[in-house]
């Protein structure tokens, strides 16, 4: 299928889903036209594997996304800011998800040692930098694809603590227990699994947090309280 061919086939086929939409719920299209209260915030790859409505099983209205080549979250990129305080202040979505993938492209880009050339080098330099960090114990890891899961685990890691940092999302976690997740979806079974990063589960039903230099003390209800190290 041409170039040509793959766009009239996606318009034709967008016809048909919203014509089946349509007639499935009518009222489904006016009453997504008069807003959006997304529960959710995805940040993901750009990676056209991992569209993230779909591998949800959720629909139109239901996710707020940002998408980058992957998934790296920095705090001077003042996109993903905008996209966060965005979600977070004025939508009020009580998730916060960074997803990575296996397979990704990225990931072996920042494994290898060449140049990718033009602003892309620019862009990986945040994920070079997770390679760098963990470079004993990625060189460890024989086998080229599991080394580049093991990466994009641990770029997840790194994005999940920017997000914690922000301080848009200290304040929700505070004031109204947002959840921050960090997992990893993988190509080869469609399935997403949880990396236990972030603060989900780990936050009391009313919310409050204390940090501390080396660990998170979490008051629970009861007054009982559990430290997790960050």
């Amino acid at each position: 299928m041409g170039a040509e061919d793959a766009f009239s086939y996606a318009l034709s086929s967008n016809a048909a889903w919203a014509g089946y939409k349509n007639h499935q719920n009518p009222a489904f299209f006016p009453k997504l036209a008069t807003g959006q209260s997304p529960s959710i915030l995805w940040i993901g790859c750009s990676d056209s594997r991992v569209p993230e409505t779909t591998v949800l099983g959720l629909q139109p209205g239901d996710v707020f996304v940002h998408r980058n080549i992957a998934n790296i979250v920095s705090p001077t990129d003042i996109n993903i800011s905008a996209v966060v305080e965005y979600a977070v202040v004025y939508l009020k979505v009580k998730h916060v998800v960074l997803c990575g993938h296996t397979s990704c492209g990225g990931a072996a880009a920042a494994l290898g040692d060449s140049r990718v050339g033009g602003v892309l080098d620019t862009w990986l330099t945040p994920l070079k930098t997770v390679r760098h960090a963990h470079e004993a114990d990625l060189k460890n890891i024989e086998d080229a694809g599991k080394r580049g899961v093991r990466l994009a685990e641990l770029n997840v890691e790194a994005g999940v603590k920017v997000l914690m940092s922000n301080y848009v999302v200290e304040e929700a976690i505070k004031e109204r227990g947002l959840k921050v997740h960090g997992v990893l979806f993988d190509i080869a079974t469609g399935k997403i699994r949880d990396l236990g990063l972030g603060n989900a589960g780990m936050v009391g039903e009313d919310g409050e947090i204390v940090k501390g230099h080396h660990g998170m003390l979490v008051f629970k209800e009861g007054g009982v309280a559990a430290m997790t190290v960050q």
